[in-house]
Parts: structure tokens; sequence; C-alpha cells
């Protein structure tokens, strides 16, 4: 299916993301306005006005519209279906990601160990420091990072990645004929100066509407393999993204601040309630992600030697090698071992970066 009947389908009124990509997999090598009207009032008899748009093609002055605009401002229009699309948003557990997205810049989408760093609108000084530290940490690892171009820690989290030199990818929540907030224009040129990208799922001429904001979050965190929260309240858009994170299976940090700060009862929550692991530095995220340890975890020659397993140790190790993860009680069960011996044990091997602890107090096997 050629673009502009790509383009043309996310303008039929009722057909949204998840009816689009059903209907691309039951045709994935037609074009869906081509296919004969007895196949169309079949797929569509109970919708009979998506049927009448698709055999007027209706939405294509609309996408004839939009693909120039694209085409004017070397903006590309990634579909489902294309190569260059993010396979981590195709794998999101949701079918109702984007079935089109409109990507300005170069940046890839499908990089290795991105992640993405959220938090208030309102950051403080300590906040947008913070921020900086860890971008500045996971230039080790080339870290790209993924954020939303709003005010406060977004705004800190795609400079620290420019200032560090990193690739940053910023998710907007309307179309690419403007920036909002607009204070933010700079910074958005310096984005795509740069190397990286402005993203989103909305066509040009798309009003700024806040309900959209919210939607442009499970962007954020199905671009990513982690999304760290800095500073959040109670409330808040990044604490709806780091939720979303969650249900996709992917990990959730949160770097804390000081107890009493406002901004920081978001992340400290986060931790208590074991829906984010700690996120003191960026070797706490490679720890947790698997990656090979660089920073200041790592020997001087970059090769971390492996410690020896006690023999109770090696039957913990057996145990978790067996299963992606296990609980405190089925490990005990799986070895044996008394509860509080089994946790003794865990301990150790924790501290040992040999074990790893997930939410949900389930434990896996660092593999070296």
């Amino acid at each position: 299916m050629e673009i502009l009947s790509q383009i043309a389908l996310t303008f039929i009124p009722g057909l949204g993301n998840t009816s689009i990509r059903r209907l691309v997999d039951l045709y994935p090598d037609e074009d869906i306005f081509a296919l004969p009207a007895s196949e169309l009032k079949t797929v569509f008899a109970d919708h009979p006005a998506i049927l009448g748009h698709i055999q007027g093609k209706s939405s294509f002055p609309r996408a004839e519209q939009e693909l120039a605009f694209c085409e004017k401002n070397r903006i590309r229009p990634l579909f489902f279906t294309s190569p260059d699309y993010p396979e981590r948003l195709n794998r999101a557990e949701t079918e109702d990601c984007p079935a089109l997205l409109y990507v300005m810049g170069s940046a890839d989408l499908n990089p290795d160990r991105p992640v993405a760093i959220v938090g208030t609108r309102r950051a403080t000084p300590q906040g947008r420091d913070n921020t900086d530290r860890l971008v500045s940490q996971l230039k080790a690892y080339n870290t790209p990072i993924i954020s939303g171009l709003a005010y406060g820690i977004d705004t800190a989290s795609h400079t620290a990645a420019l200032d560090h030199s990193l690739p940053t990818v910023a998710v907007l929540g309307h179309g690419l004929d403007r920036i909002y907030p607009a204070q933010n224009r700079p910074l958005a040129k310096r984005i795509l100066d740069n190397g990286g990208a402005l993203v989103t799922e909305y066509p040009s001429s798309t009003a700024i509407n806040p309900r959209f904001f919210p939607a442009r979050n499970r962007i954020i965190a199905a671009l990513a393999d982690a999304t760290v929260v800095v500073e959040a309240s109670d409330k808040g858009g990044a604490l709806i993204t780091a939720a979303i994170a969650a249900s996709y299976h992917r990990d959730v940090f949160a770097l804390p601040g000081r107890l009493t700060d406002t901004y920081s009862r978001g992340t400290i929550n986060l931790i208590a309630t074991n829906r984010a692991l700690l996120a003191r530095n960026a070797d706490d995220i490679a720890f947790q992600l698997g990656w090979p340890l660089i920073g200041r975890q790592a020997t001087l020659d970059g090769i971390q030697e492996t410690p020896r397993l006690s023999p109770d140790e090696q039957k913990i190790a057996d145990a978790l090698r067996d299963s992606d993860h296990l609980t405190l009680d089925e490990l005990a069960a799986a070895t044996s071992f008394s509860l509080p011996k089994t946790a003794g044990i865990l301990f150790t091997m924790e501290m040992a970066k040999q074990v790893r602890t997930l939410p949900g107090h389930l434990y896996q096997l660092v593999k070296s």
C-alpha cells in the first residue's frame, strides 16, 4: 500500500489505530482502497459510514495535503509496517499504538539502549542538576534519551543529552507545524541540528489540546527500554508515563530527592510501593537492564571479574537459570532452603551483582 493510502486511512472518521492495524493484518499485501466492493461490504457491513469513506476515497484530499506538507518539510511518515517504524512501539502490549508516525529529523528510532527520562514541569534546580548528572553518566553507554519537550525535566533531559553529545528524540502531542511550548523552539531546532528527531502521531494543523499529552506519554514509554522519573509530585504526566511503561513490561526507575520536597513525593512513592527501581546513577540502570557495566563498578580494563559462587549460591543460580524469574517462596521451594536462609543468600548475591530484584518481589539471575 502506497504511503498516500496509508495516510488516507488515518483520516477516515471512526477508523482508529486498532482498526487500521487489524485491517492491514487482514489484507497485508492489498491497498485497502482498491479492494473489491463485495469484499469491503463484507468487512464493513456494520460500519456503513466507514465503508462510504473508503469507497468514495473522501480522505484523499486531506491526505494529499498532508503528504505535500511532509515533503516540503522533510518529514517522514512512517506506517507501522515500515522497517523504519519503531519496533518497540509495535511490540508494546496495546493495539492502540499509532498506526502512523510523523518524524522530523534523522534519529534512528530503533537504537540500542534508549532510555526515557520524564518528570515534573516545575523542575527544581536540584532536579535539573540530577538529570544532567544522570545523562552525563549514561554517555558512557551511548544511551539515546527520549522525552516529551515539555517544561521542566523534559527540557532538562533533552538539553543534557545535547550537552553530552547523545542522540535525543522528542515526542510531541501536536503536529509538526508548531512547537509547544513556544519557548522550546530553539531546543527543538538544536535537537534536529544534532541528529535527533521530533516524533508525533498527529498531522499538521492539529490544535493544541491537553488531552493529547497523556496519549503522547504512551509513545515515550514504548520507545524506550526503561523509563526514569526525576522529580514528580503525587500526580501528573510523569507518573502516567511510568505506569504505562510498566504495563508494557519495561523497567521503571525513580531518582529520589529529599524526603520533604514536594517534587520528590512521586518518585519516593514509586520506590516505596515497588513500582519503580532506585536509580542512584547510570550503573543502577545498566545493571538492571543487563548492560555490560562500564561505569564506576567496572574494572579499569572494562572487564569485570565474576565472583565464584558458594555451593548454596550455586543452587540459587541453578534454580534461576531454569526460569526467567522466581519469587522468594519459589526459590526456597526449589532449593529446599528455609525462607530466612534463602533471603540471606539472595541479599549476598544481589550485593555481588549476581542477582537482580525486579518489580513485584521477583528475582532474576544476572547473565554474565
